[in-house]
Order: C-alpha cells, then sequence, then structure tokens
C-alpha cells in the first residue's frame, strides 16, 4: 500500500463539483487532491469522449446560470474557448416536428382541430380541478398542461428516460426540471417573447441561447484540472475509491485502487465527497448501521448508453437535440454534435449524432454488444426518417453507470436516515449530483462545491443542501428566501 499525507484536503471524484471545489481549494492556497477512476477522462458525466477525432457529450450541456459567481468561474477557465451558441430543441412525435419548450400555436396547428380543442378543454379542466396532493410527476405536469397534453408530449418520453411509470416519479423531478413553466407561461411566452417567471427570473426550460466549450464539456473540466495542478494540488488519475476510513465522528483516510490493484491510501484532515451515496455509505470503514446502509442500498439510479453515428452527411437537422416521443423505438433522444460546436467534427462533409438510450445497469440493452448497439441505431434512426441507414457510415458506444439519481416516492426518506448519520462527521462534506442524490445541472453542482470548499477554508459555514436547482443558496429561518451572496449562516440538517 502507498500512503499519501501530501495534502490537507482529500477529494473523491473528479467531475464538475470535485473540480470546481479542488480550484477553489487550491486556488486560495489549500493543498487537496482530487481522486478520480477514469484512467484518462476527467468530467464525470460532462466530459468529452473522442472517437477518430470526433468529440461527443454524454448528452448534451448546456452552461447556463443564474449564478454570476459560476458564469465567473467558467469564463476564467476557459476564455475565449467559451462559445455563445443559439438553441434549438424540439419534440419528434407522429413524425412531425415540435418546438420544445412547446410553443402552443405550433403544436395545436399540428394536432388538428379536435384534438387541439381536447387540449384545451382538458387544460381548463386541470386549472378548475387540481390534482391533490400532487405528488407524482405525473400529478405536477397534468396540474400545469392538462392530460392531454401530458399523454401527448411527456408520459412515453418520460417513462424511456426512467423506466418506470410517471405516477411513481415523484413530483420533485418535475418541479426542478420544468419549474416555473406552465402552459400559461408558454402562452405567453409565444405571445409576447417574455422568459421570465413570477419575480423576473429566467425560467431555464426557456432559454434561446447559451455558452458552451469549442470543445465540449470537457474541455472545460480538462482546463480546471491543468489549472489545479498549476496551483500545486493534485488530480489521480485510475483512483477508484474503495475505502473510507472514519473513528466515530472524524474520517481519517480514503483507501483507493488503480485497475492494477495496488491499493492507495489518502489522509487528511478534511474530506469531500461527489461518489455516489450508494457507493459513499458501502465504503465506510467501519461499517454505517443496519438501517443507513439499507438506506442507501434503496436508492436507485438511471444508467445511460450513448450511440455515435457519423453520418456521410454535411448536414443532417438544425437542432441541437431533439427528443424522440416515438413510442416504437427504444430512442430517447438525439445530440447533433456539430449544432452544439463545428469543431467537434474534423471533417466538415460529415455530421456526427449521439443517440441516447436510457436503461438499467445489467439490463438486455446495456448488455447488448457495441456493434449490436450501433446497428440498433442505425435502423432507429432511419425508421424515423431523420438519417437514411446506408448514410451512417461509423459509430461507436458509450455506456456510463448512475447518470440519473432516481426520484421515487421513497427516496427522500432514505435520505434523509444517510444525512442524519453523515451529520455526525465533521469534517466530511457532500457535493455534486451523485454525491447528493439531487438531479442537478452543472451550476447547482458548482455551487455545492463552492460551498463546501468555504466551509473547509473557514470562510463560512454553509449547508450545501440549501443550494436549490437553479445554484441559489437560500438561507433558513422565517425570513424570506434570498439569493447566496457570500454570507456565513449556520449549518443545520433540514430533511426534504
Amino acid at each position: 500500500m502507498r500512503v499519501n499525507s501530501s495534502f490537507d484536503t482529500v477529494i473523491a471524484g473528479a467531475g464538475p463539483a470535485g473540480l470546481t471545489a479542488a480550484y477553489e481549494l487550491s486556488k486560495n492556497g489549500f493543498s487537496c487532491v482530487a481522486l478520480e477512476s477514469e484512467k484518462e477522462l476527467v468530467g464525470g458525466i460532462s466530459r468529452t469522449d473522442q472517437y477518430k477525432g470526433y468529440r461527443f457529450d454524454i448528452g448534451g450541456h448546456r452552461f447556463f446560470s443564474k449564478s454570476e459567481e459560476v458564469n465567473r468561474l467558467w469564463e476564467e477557465i476557459l476564455g475565449e474557448e467559451f462559445l455563445t451558441r443559439p438553441r434549438l430543441s424540439r419534440i419528434y412525435y407522429n413524425r412531425k416536428f415540435f418546438y420544445y419548450p412547446l410553443k402552443p400555436f405550433d403544436a395545436l396547428s399540428k394536432l388538428g382541430i379536435g384534438r387541439s380543442a381536447l387540449i384545451l378543454s382538458s387544460y381548463l379542466k386541470a386549472q378548475l380541478s387540481p390534482i391533490r396532493p400532487e405528488r407524482s410527476f405525473e400529478d405536477w405536469v397534468v396540474n400545469r398542461f392538462g392530460r392531454q397534453l401530458f399523454d401527448i408530449f411527456f408520459k412515453t418520453y418520460t417513462e424511456k428516460v426512467w423506466g418506470m411509470p410517471t405516477s411513481e416519479i415523484s413530483a420533485d423531478w418535475a418541479a426542478q426540471r420544468i419549474k416555473g413553466l406552465s402552459l400559461f407561461k408558454a402562452v405567453a411566452s409565444a405571445l409576447f417573447g417574455g422568459k421570465s417567471s413570477k419575480g423576473g427570473e429566467v425560467v431555464k426550460t426557456l432559454i434561446d441561447e447559451f455558452q458552451y466549450p469549442r470543445l465540449g464539456p470537457g474541455q472545460m473540466w480538462e482546463a480546471a484540472r491543468d489549472k489545479v495542478r498549476g496551483f500545486g494540488s493534485g488530480v489521480h488519475m485510475d483512483r477508484r475509491v474503495v475505502g473510507i476510513e472514519h473513528a466515530g465522528q472524524q474520517v481519517t483516510a480514503v483507501t483507493s485502487k488503480d485497475a492494477a490493484g495496488e491499493v492507495y491510501r489518502y489522509e487528511g484532515r478534511n474530506f469531500l465527497s461527489t461518489l455516489p451515496i450508494r457507493h459513499l455509505i458501502q465504503a465506510m470503514s467501519p461499517a454505517a448501521p443496519p438501517e443507513v446502509r439499507q438506506a442507501a442500498e434503496s436508492l436507485k439510479y438511471r444508467d445511460f448508453i450513448t450511440v455515435v453515428l457519423i453520418i456521410d452527411e454535411p448536414e443532417t437537422f438544425p437542432d441541437n437535440w431533439i427528443y424522440i416521443h416515438e413510442p416504437d423505438v427504444k430512442l430517447g433522444r438525439v445530440q447533433n454534435f456539430k449544432n452544439w460546436s463545428p469543431d467537434l467534427v474534423p471533417d466538415q462533409s460529415k455530421t456526427s449524432l449521439g443517440l441516447e438510450y436510457f436503461c438499467f445497469e445489467g439490463d438486455s440493452l446495456w448488455s447488448m454488444s457495441d456493434k449490436d448497439l450501433v446497428e440498433l441505431g442505425r435502423k432507429e434512426i432511419a425508421a424515423i426518417g431523420l438519417v437514411k441507414g446506408e448514410k451512417v457510415i461509423d459509430g461507436c458506444v458509450v455506456r456510463m453507470p448512475k447518470a440519473y439519481p432516481v426520484y421515487d416516492d421513497s427516496y427522500q426518506d432514505h435520505l434523509a436516515v444517510i444525512r442524519a448519520w453523515l451529520q455526525n462527521f465533521d469534517n466530511l462534506q457532500l457535493a455534486g449530483r451523485n454525491g447528493m442524490h439531487k438531479y442537478n445541472n452543472q451550476d447547482h453542482s458548482m455551487m455545492t462545491a463552492f460551498l463546501a470548499a468555504r466551509n473547509i477554508m473557514g470562510t463560512g459555514d454553509f449547508d450545501t443542501w440549501k443550494v436549490n436547482t437553479d445554484a441559489e443558496y437560500h438561507e433558513g429561518g422565517s425570513e424570506s428566501d434570498q439569493e447566496f451572496k457570500g454570507r456565513a449562516v449556520p449549518r443545520k440538517l433540514e430533511t426534504a
């Protein structure tokens, strides 16, 4: 075993949260090391893979935040390599394209007079008699769009993503991902161009442009890694965390293992985990109490496959991405990487598409060979009429386990049990999407990391769980919520 005690803070994971914390700490003179299980790529689900010079995302990653601090950090890390890109995303349903976010007049004209009348009637009914209590994703969407629009534009795709009925998905997920949007707001946006919710806040779902690294999101995190190392801290690759040693109220060391089986022990005074919570609890030594282990095992994740197809055409369709609502194909979403940035494609006479399939690790889709997955992608992209099958000249596959933490009807109860126990450790911080089992965007993950780093530096005493999904920090107590502006407030456990 190799022992390393050179760093004050040990960070598990080199995704957006882990690298943000490492950057914040090392920039301010605090030594740290981030441990990453991958051999070469940093960025987690926000990394950029390559195949024969083609660069591609694991999903598409818009860089947009209401947090000026996050925006400043992105610019600080990447500078002129950070592009502003137009957004176009549509829904493909019944062999027709519908704008997303939904433009009511576009949608109603394509659905026809009869169905449009049913949609409007259904919406009015939902406003007069909303579902109460509002427990599920289905309840949340029906209350804001009506049953008819829910069945057409939300049900099929959402069940593809999560592999479970929409009635079993928590309303929390809808509140996070399409927060502030309703049919009324969509109509107002179409008529008046408004993109704000009550109080003037931008509705993320309605933005029409975003920033994006010229060579993909991985370029941001590769640059952050290099800057962290330049500050004298470490980013150690091929270090899968296998043990987290503790002594009652203190974590004392993290052990990791490389692909060859060599074990490394990292000692430190402070520790930050962006690991999936299930992995974190499994790694605790001594073991967590039985009820905590049971709660961690009960947390669920949805896994993800990207099938990249190289198309022998300079242009295919104008969208950044398209949601596939056709029920007769397994395909969930298609990314057009050239429309995110032309520099992702080395040969401008070609196009590269990312076909996204949602699955569970070990199921029939996950277990298919790469060759069969590429062939499935070719057949399905041709079947829905987006690209002719004979134009597909090459392809590759990337699998991403634990891409999405699942919001089922019991996840909050499980998290409450885990958080109550983890609160005993005064030198352990949690941050990031899987680190906190929060389905969020990069900016939210980054803000949790900012605050965790400041807790470690002693410049604040923040509760990272109070960072909401718009990368804002809200104070507790009886006062109204306020956006985080660097104030130190007490950290208190708040169960959701």
